[in-house]
């Protein structure tokens, strides 16, 4: 076996069942300079965060922020925040237990776990990323319908194309994701900018908003949107994308180069999800004061949003920019999408196929029910299959979430780097509150 897999003391505790490293094709491939200013490491570091923020603010979280910001105002802002510290926490231990260990979290749970809990795990997983592929798809779809006017069934189809797209991009080179990616986030962050300006929220009550209020429990209807927004947030494909993506640098492999990536991969996870903040803050925002504040007090739908902000905003332009943000926000998804694909199939079953077949192979399990259910119940049928995908990735995070907790948390696997126990109290803290408020999600779901 290559030695690339557990570097150093950190193969005690492992059960190692060989292999190749995660992302063998980029595993180490891009150089982080040993001397000069620290800014110099860290820009070198820059880039896997933004690809994990992008399960943030793909369009499976809108109808939760739309929804939340036109039923009670600014109010939820504070879940919104609180969702996003707990991302932050997650993503921060899933950066490191890639770094210290040379595993992603599909091969810790290979390595750890018996081969039956593997395939259960894996076969998890995958439902997870084919549903996280069904809300892109849909996504996409409705927007291409929205800007284009092109029928969402041809949008779906239309979808495939961005298989080649991944493909060109990763035979370029890593960077070149990251780059795109960037860009992407960009553009989202700078329509929704111009969205707020146009929108003039009130700044009080945004101030306000971001103070937890009692009422977030006392309100049945409040909590139930408060348990979407933190239940639907952390996308467990990203625990899984972010161990893998951090091995992609080539740092020092001593107890200090790890200490200094570790801190990079931080920085770099805890920045991104900030902008990935700022865009789901904003989508609330925006319905709260023009959706709230008009009396329209009942919008989820994202087609019902984007026909009625230009009019009630009085500028076309408004309309346009959430539409041009949706096709950004569904198309950046689907590009780490197709990463976690990879690193899921590739970890669990130590199996490699060509990754046009695998990302061809997830696509046309997200495509098929969204045509067939387009086919029989139109526009109305496809929103239903939105928040069915999220319930799905709800029901599969603790899946995710646990192991990965367990994992940092074990000074036989991560050896001086173990979670101290601060971090333990948190993290264990985070992944039992997960995982109650998604069984009260489902429940609530199911018997509404």
């Amino acid at each position: 076996m290559a030695n690339h897999s557990l570097p150093n003391a950190s193969t005690q505790g492992w059960r190692q069942e060989g292999g190749q490293p995660s992302l063998a094709e980029v595993h180490r491939s891009m150089n982080i300079p040993s001397q000069g200013p620290w800014i110099r490491k860290f820009l070198a570091f820059a880039g896997p965060g933004y690809l994990v923020a992008v399960g943030y603010m793909d369009p499976g979280n809108w109808a939760t922020d739309l929804a939340g910001g036109s039923m009670f105002g600014y109010t939820l802002l504070s879940v919104i925040l609180l969702s996003n510290l707990i991302a932050i926490l997650l993503q921060a231990l899933a950066g490191k237990l890639g770094i210290v260990t040379g595993r992603d979290l599909a091969q810790a749970c290979r390595d750890h776990f018996s081969k039956p809990v593997v395939i259960g795990l894996w076969l998890l997983a995958e439902l997870a990323i084919a549903a996280c592929d069904l809300a892109e798809v849909i996504g996409s779809a409705i927007a291409l319908h929205l800007l284009f006017g092109i029928p969402i069934i041809y949008g779906v189809i239309i979808t495939v194309v961005d298989v080649f797209i991944v493909l060109m991009l990763q035979n370029k080179g890593f960077r070149y994701i990251e780059i795109l990616v960037v860009l992407l986030i960009v553009t989202i962050g700078g329509c929704f900018l111009v969205e707020l300006i146009l929108s003039k929220p009130d700044m009080g009550g945004i101030a306000r908003g971001f103070i937890p209020t009692s009422e977030l429990v006392t309100n049945p209807s409040m909590l139930y949107i408060a348990i979407g927004i933190l239940g639907a947030t952390v996308m467990p494909h990203n625990l899984y994308l972010h161990s893998s993506i951090v091995q992609t640098r080539k740092f020092e492999q001593t107890e200090l180069g790890k200490r200094q990536a570790i801190q990079f991969a931080t920085w770099d996870s805890s920045i991104a999800l900030f902008f990935a903040l700022f865009i789901n803050a904003a989508i609330l925002i925006i319905s709260a004061a023009t959706f709230h504040a008009n009396g329209f007090t009942e919008i989820a739908d994202i087609e019902e949003a984007f026909h009625m902000l230009s009019p009630l905003l009085g500028t076309t332009i408004a309309g346009i920019l959430f539409g041009v943000a949706l096709l950004a926000a569904g198309q950046n998804a689907t590009l780490t999408g197709t990463l976690a694909g990879q690193i899921v199939m590739e970890g669990f079953l130590n199996i490699r196929i060509p990754s046009w077949l695998r990302r061809l192979v997830t696509r046309l399990i997200a495509i098929i029910p969204a045509v067939i259910v387009t086919a029989l119940y139109g526009e109305k049928g496809t929103t239903d299959l939105l928040i069915l995908s999220q319930v799905i990735l709800s029901l599969q995070l603790s899946f995710a979430v646990f192991p990965l907790v367990k994992f940092t948390s074990d000074r036989t696997k991560m050896g001086s780097f173990v979670n101290p126990l601060w971090m333990k109290v948190l993290a264990w803290s985070a992944a039992v509150i997960i995982a109650v408020l998604n069984v009260i999600l489902l429940v609530q779901t199911f018997t509404q």
